[in-house]
């Protein structure tokens, strides 16, 4: 499989992977966060997956037929990149998102720069994974300025560019709340969806109990 560049995609460094989630963008949707961000947004949400190094090696092939499982066995309406930041793995991220409009699905994309800022950078990569996308949300994460009133946005300064005409402005679910998911696995609490303070709490709290359950003092 090839990148948009040209050059062969050999891994790609995945933080983290829901195959179905309905708290990072419009319907059932698949989410992946790409491990590693240039950018230190003060109060980030997710500073385990800064820096480069780290995440698990999936290949892009092996992704996107991820993918297309969850479009077959979920239901899914389309994939939502986040991060770390999506533009710093822009040709691994338009590769993915190129697949997803072939399958039919929609492509919403977080990241931490501005539209004005991808634009003037005319970097092949980049402007691939932006005409690939149809919802961009745009802006660095300000944790002093949470927005509790449009749906899945962190802060208020962030905005929604909606690049093509598969959503709308208008439509109510824009105007719903912010909503967390919070998955058991084992031994392991994964929350994703509105940064909320309270999900760190929740988050510290159960790293205590397990701590406490398993003989060894808190951190």
């Amino acid at each position: 499989m090839n990148a948009v560049s040209g050059q062969e995609i050999v891994s790609i460094a995945v933080a983290h992977l829901v195959t179905c989630t309905e708290a990072e963008g419009p319907g059932k949707r698949f989410a992946l966060w790409f491990q590693g961000c240039p950018l230190r947004c003060p109060g980030c949400c997710n500073p385990e997956f800064l820096p480069f190094t780290g995440g698990t090696p999936r290949s892009l092939v092996d992704l996107i037929q991820a993918m297309l499982t969850a479009q077959a066995a979920e239901g899914i309406e389309g994939i939502t990149l986040l991060g770390g930041e999506p533009f710093a793995h822009a040709e691994a991220a338009a590769a993915i998102a190129m697949a997803a409009h072939d399958a039919g699905l929609s492509v919403m994309v977080f990241t931490g720069y501005t539209l004005e800022e991808l634009q003037q950078r005319q970097e092949p990569g980049i402007s691939e994974l932006l005409a690939a996308t149809d919802l961009l949300v745009d802006g660095p994460y300000r944790r002093e300025e949470p927005e509790y009133h449009r749906r899945w946005i962190g802060s208020r300064n962030q905005r929604i560019h909606f690049l093509t005409p598969r959503y709308h402005p208008d439509d109510p679910c824009w105007q719903h709340r912010n909503t967390l998911e919070i998955r058991v696995r084992g031994d392991e609490l994964q929350v994703n969806g509105f940064p909320a303070a309270g999900a760190k709490s929740l988050w510290k709290g159960w790293q205590r109990s397990r701590q406490k359950a398993a003989g060894s003092p808190p951190g």
